[in-house]
């Protein structure tokens, strides 16, 4: 069974930075596409962040250039590095494994002040 637990949420003001962790077992990160997404409320969960099997990493126009996904296949976690982070960003983020989806963890909520 696989299970995805994020971490590393808070609250931040506006142009800092968080870095949020997905722990997972039951895949191999290293094996499998993997993603961030996030939830904004009253919104839709989006993808925001994808890093393929093969380590090529796309990212949503919104967050191009201040979020980069990375992963330690040895700790077999993925990360999403959030620079200069803007009031639009607050939203719980989630990981996944956007080819199959699995069941969602509990996220992590980012909120980010003026």
């Amino acid at each position: 069974q696989v299970q995805l637990v994020e971490s590393g949420g808070g609250l931040v003001q506006a142009g800092g930075s968080l870095t949020l962790s997905c722990v997972v077992s039951g895949i191999t990160v290293g094996r499998n596409d993997m993603a961030w997404y996030r939830q904004a409320p009253e919104k839709q969960r989006d993808l925001v962040a994808r890093i393929l099997g093969i380590g090529i990493t796309t990212y949503a126009g919104a967050v191009k250039g201040r979020f980069t996904i990375t992963r330690d296949n040895a700790k077999n976690t993925v990360y999403l590095q959030m620079n200069n982070l803007k009031l639009e960003d607050t939203a719980v983020y989630y990981c996944n494994t956007p080819s199959s989806l699995r069941s969602w963890g509990q996220g992590t909520q980012v909120t980010v002040s003026s």
